[in-house]
């Protein structure tokens, strides 16, 4: 039923969010971080400097966002999936490879609806820690006075952020990068699930019956991370255009080719697979235990047992 592929994939989104979002916040500050700006080598160089300075929970900022967003944004895209394979399906017969790809087309259009705004206020709040380390390196390096006020960073919450945007841009705010984010998701979903649907059937004994669950595990880590990796430059596009404030230095974008140019000609092509690797760490369980939870049923089990509890 409907209203148990929605509890489903928010409950899958809430558990695989949990697990993996430090690596999520350091994917955002590997791919924000430009060329003479660079304070994070890698992703652990990255986590550690991080907990050093904004502690354990810095490693969460902007979680409360995710948590709260992700529970409709993997509902639609996993439902939207379903509804799309299930009316392009002819009696009942096994999908072409087309068509299971015209379904994650329309599955990842449809959640665009939620990941944008998501998104836009998440990555904002990743990158605030890494601008404010910037600054302060840059203060340090140009030795101030012991006089000099020090620099100190303007924690800002989602809903104040959300506030400016509306009164200053309208709702056309909360939705910047979306065609940068339609241009991720509709390849990621047109990739990860015709690759997770085939992948799965391979673990399936008979068609009638599901396949174990490490076998739906393995098939959203292994399509999760292939569509990952396979939508990266648009990825780091996504996330520079989303970014409202620069570190010193740094470029501003104008939209999607002028982001793509800059990009190419100050950074190099390998500057699009930035944060490709903990993108494909952050991706690959999360959609494994999407996947599990999904494909297990937890919703349907709860739902069964609510009339059983009243009896």
């Amino acid at each position: 039923s409907l209203p148990a592929k929605l509890i489903n994939g928010g409950i899958a989104g809430l558990i695989g969010v949990t697990c993996v979002f430090p690596i999520d916040l350091a994917k955002t500050r590997l791919q924000n971080q430009q060329n003479g700006q660079r304070l994070y080598s890698s992703m652990s160089d990255c986590l550690i400097k991080t907990i050093r300075s904004e502690g354990y929970f810095g490693m969460y900022r902007g979680a409360a966002v995710n948590l709260t967003l992700v529970t409709p944004e993997k509902a639609i895209k996993l439902a939207a999936n379903d509804f799309f394979r299930h009316h392009l399906s002819k009696d009942g017969k096994k999908l072409t490879l087309l068509r299971e790809m015209l379904a994650g087309c329309g599955a990842g259009t449809c959640q665009v609806i939620v990941t944008t705004p998501m998104e836009m206020l998440k990555i904002q709040l990743q990158d605030a820690g890494r601008i404010a380390a910037q600054k302060k390196l840059m203060a340090a390096q140009a030795q101030l006075s012991s006089s000099s006020e020090p620099v100190v960073e303007r924690r800002t919450t989602a809903t104040q952020i959300t506030r400016e945007l509306l009164r200053s841009k309208g709702i056309a705010g909360l939705y910047k990068g979306l065609g940068a984010t339609l241009l991720r998701d509709v390849p990621f979903s047109i990739v990860y699930f015709p690759l997770f649907a085939n992948l799965n059937k391979l673990g399936q004994k008979d068609p009638t019956v599901k396949a174990p669950f490490y076998v739906s595990f393995l098939s959203g880590c292994v399509a999760g991370s292939t569509a990952a990796v396979a939508v990266n430059p648009c990825d780091v596009i996504k996330t520079r255009l989303q970014s409202l404030q620069r570190g010193v230095n740094e470029d501003t974008y104008s939209g999607i080719l002028d982001c793509t140019k800059k990009i190419w000609q100050k950074e190099g092509p390998m500057a699009f697979l930035k944060g490709a690797y903990c993108r494909a760490l952050v991706i690959a369980p999360l959609f494994g235990i999407a996947q599990v939870v999904y494909f297990i049923g937890i919703a349907e089990f709860l739902l069964d047992m609510l009339p059983k509890h009243r009896a």
